[in-house]
């Protein structure tokens, strides 16, 4: 046999179920089991009563521009979902508790949830607060047990449970943490491709939004198998070249890249796609809000990683693919969600909103180590996107 030939690759994905508001239900263990919504301002702060009694907030009559920053799976099965204005919420589950949110709690259980897994298996690329790749292909451990220990170790270090996705690559392995949530555990290996994959909607894949979703459709392709079918000179008249291989690549599962687990990085961003494209005047409040909560993610991101910056950029895509960025360097650098709002605020100004926006982002560069990061714990001012 051949020492030097490489192992199998085997990439996870580990994804917090409902982070925000697990994080919640342990600060509120009365809530296990009830509908939850995330996304209230200060005022949706319970109420304690001389006996100890927490008295909670309802959505119930709720009036304001707030949008949904997360919920519990018993919210989203009455139709609760992230991004969602709050008063279409509550419509929809008036009596669901109502709680603002706490960055800074999440932050903490995000490094201990990580720090967790790295004492188990060390090559992770981090994705965020509440997701991670980790490369399994050299661990000794199999597939099943190594899931379960790291699951373990996750909820002995949190309170808080996980579900992990295992394939040879990224891509699939971000699909199958889907799968089996909450608390599962989901392996691809041979023929679960065509099983397990090909039978879901295209929508379920990282990077084809509701515009591409609406496009494919239109050409009768809803699942992923249907996908892996179409032919290539139909999906680049829709899309053009690039995208049509990066699909045609999707359907057949191949991902070749690697889990990385360190670089220096040149800048960080935020980005959401939403669910339908958004009007800039008609959909103005649910824009504002989400362009504030990209900047104090950006923030939270920096604090995280030890960062500040000085040039802000933003992105936006609009209902007919057209990409736009623009980019302002400020005098000093700068880790604030309250600078990086303001700053992405003056490079909106510099784009024509003619068109219905399908994707937002924030994005910050030119960055240098924080040496002194009490600033970054300020709490950011309510700007407006349009400001």
């Amino acid at each position: 046999m051949d020492s030097d030939l490489a192992p199998a690759r085997r990439i996870a994905h580990l994804d917090m179920d409902a982070f925000y508001a697990s994080v919640e239900r342990l600060r509120y263990p009365e809530l296990k089991g009830l509908p939850v919504v995330i996304g209230g301002g200060s005022a949706s702060q319970p109420t304690v009563l001389p006996d100890g009694t927490r008295l909670f907030s309802r959505l119930r009559g709720y009036v304001g521009r707030g949008v949904v920053t997360t919920s519990t799976y018993e919210a989203r099965a009455l139709g609760v979902f992230s991004a969602m204005g709050m008063m279409k919420a509550a419509l929809l589950a008036p009596e669901a508790i109502l709680l603002p949110v706490d960055f800074k709690a999440y932050r903490h259980c995000s490094q201990l949830f990580k720090a967790a897994v790295a004492g188990i298996a060390p090559h992770i690329e981090d994705r965020g607060i509440d997701e991670i790749y980790i490369d399994l292909s050299k661990h000794p451990d199999d597939t099943l047990e190594l899931a379960r220990n790291i699951k373990q170790a996750v909820f002995q270090a949190t309170g808080l449970s996980c579900s992990i996705g295992i394939s040879p690559n990224k891509l699939l392995s971000k699909i199958a943490s889907e799968l089996d949530k909450p608390d599962g555990i989901t392996i691809i290996g041979p023929g679960d491709l065509e099983a397990r994959i090909w039978p879901l909607p295209v929508s379920k894949v990282n990077g084809i939004g509701p515009k591409a979703n609406t496009r494919l459709a239109a050409a009768g392709i809803n699942t992923i198998a249907e996908l892996a079918a179409a032919p290539p000179e139909l999906l680049q008249s829709l899309f053009g070249l690039s995208y049509a291989q990066w699909l045609m690549n999707v359907a057949r599962g191949i991902d070749n890249r690697p889990v990385v687990t360190y670089s220096e990085p040149k800048s960080i961003s935020r980005e959401t796609t939403f669910e339908r494209d958004l009007h800039v005047q008609h959909d103005r409040k649910v824009l504002s809000v989400q362009f504030l909560q990209l900047c104090e993610q950006l923030e939270g991101d920096l604090l995280r990683k030890g960062y500040v910056g000085r040039t802000i950029g933003i992105k936006l895509r609009f209902d007919n693919f057209r990409t736009v960025t623009r980019d302002l360097t400020l005098p000093g650098p700068t880790g604030s969600a309250q600078a990086i709002h303001h700053a992405a605020g003056q490079c909106l100004k510099r784009i024509e909103l003619k068109h219905r926006i399908r994707l937002l982002g924030v994005r910050i560069s030119g960055l240098q180590p924080d040496a002194d990061l009490e600033h970054l714990a300020k709490a950011p001012e309510q700007l407006s996107l349009y400001e």
